[in-house]
């Protein structure tokens, strides 16, 4: 796991995971370890999944790196609070699944609340020591 500044803006954490050993084939199985982790966590809240993928190469094959074989995004929320309409800004929470030939990408942008961030970080770190 690591962090990285995307395009000078966006502090992401990054996680990327060998598909050899990792006892996941593909993204679908990326998505039911995040899902079963948020549905087991006692505040964040499945919202949906959403096939970036898809939804990408519906405009044509020129928008999709030729790497990526698959991409999806589950979409969640922490919320327990609401103190400033301003919050909405920054929910929900997504983790984004890239799927490539011998790796996926695990990618979040990080959250500004501590609960939040910490089960993410601590679902990716999991997710890094998973093996068949």
């Amino acid at each position: 796991m690591r962090r990285v500044l995307f395009k000078e803006r966006y502090h992401l954490v990054v996680s990327e995971i060998m598909k050899e050993g990792s006892g996941f084939a593909s993204v679908d199985d990326m998505v039911d370890f995040f899902r079963a982790r948020i549905e087991a966590h006692p505040v964040a809240v499945f919202i949906a999944v959403f096939d970036h993928y898809a939804h990408t190469r519906g405009f044509g094959e020129d928008g999709v790196d030729s790497a990526i074989i698959g991409a999806k995004h589950v979409v969640f929320c922490f919320g327990k609070e609401l103190e400033s309409p301003l919050v909405m800004g920054v929910r929900p929470r997504s983790i984004g699944i890239a799927e490539l030939a011998d790796r996926f990408v695990v990618s979040f942008q990080e959250a500004p609340k501590a609960v939040a961030r910490e089960a993410m970080e601590s679902w990716i770190m999991e997710l890094e020591k998973e093996r068949v």
